[in-house]
């Protein structure tokens, strides 16, 4: 196997597609153990709800202050004026991507991205990084089709129409994109092309343990399929060696593996 270089801080491995590591971990000790390992081999975290209440959002500026990008992803669903007021608030720490469920509706995700750009204005650090980008998250990759079916009382569901339904109401809203499944992103790619960028949760090393998740994908089938942005859990946290698991990723997006 050919091994790519490590990146830089902040760098894209690949040149459509950004890696982001997870660190889904219980407080902010444990979260600079893992940043500290990895060091310049990734310059992009994922920041989500177990993080962000125990630590609040002076986690999102330790990781700022560091020379890290950051994804604050707390799957934000309420009326309107509170998701506006909670984007506001999430931008103006510099996080440069929040999430929300897409079936709030358009109305819900317009008020993120008002706030977001609201927030944004008030944060030098967001802004010189192009501010805080809206995403809105489809369909669970923990969730397959009958699962849906259940929760949502129906008898049947198409997991990737249903990616596709809830796209548009984050192009509507005037999001930055979504989160899908790998297994989805061609169908969205084909109904909006660039339009929306994809984030891609679920991600394994070949031959890696699929954990929970119900519908993964490598990091090299993600990106054939339009990702923007991969997220990389206990693929790479939970690796005898996080960095040369992060090599492995990049010689995956570069086709080695």
């Amino acid at each position: 196997m050919t091994r790519a270089s490590s990146p830089t801080v902040g760098a894209t491995v690949h040149p459509i597609v950004t890696p982001i590591v997870a660190l889904d971990v219980a407080d902010r000790s444990a979260a600079q153990a893992v940043v500290t390992r990895l060091g310049a081999s990734c310059g992009f975290y994922k920041v989500g709800l177990e993080l962000f209440a125990a630590e609040g959002p002076d986690i999102v500026s330790w990781l700022r202050d560091a020379g890290k990008s950051v994804f604050v992803d707390l799957k934000l669903h309420d009326i309107p004026n509170t998701v506006r007021g909670a984007a506001r608030s999430v931008a103006r720490h510099g996080a440069s991507l929040l999430t929300v469920h897409a079936s709030g509706g358009a109305e819900m995700i317009r008020a993120a991205v008002e706030g977001a750009q609201e927030g944004a204005t008030s944060a030098a650090g967001a802004t010189a990084s192009g501010g805080c980008g809206i995403l809105g998250v489809t369909i669970l990759t923990s969730m397959d089709g009958a699962g849906i079916g259940e929760a949502w009382g129906r008898d049947q569901v198409d997991v990737t129409r249903e990616v596709v339904r809830l796209a548009g109401l984050v192009a509507t809203g005037g999001g930055a994109g979504i989160v899908c499944s790998g297994h989805e992103a061609a169908a969205v790619h084909a109904s909006f092309g660039t339009a929306l960028g994809l984030l891609i949760p679920g991600i394994r090393l070949p031959g890696g343990d699929a954990h929970d998740q119900r519908r993964v994908m490598t990091p090299r089938a993600a990106a054939d399929a339009g990702a923007r942005w991969l997220i990389l859990g206990r693929a790479v946290t939970g690796a005898p060696d996080p960095v040369v698991a992060m090599e492995q990723v990049a010689a995956s997006l570069a086709g080695a593996v």
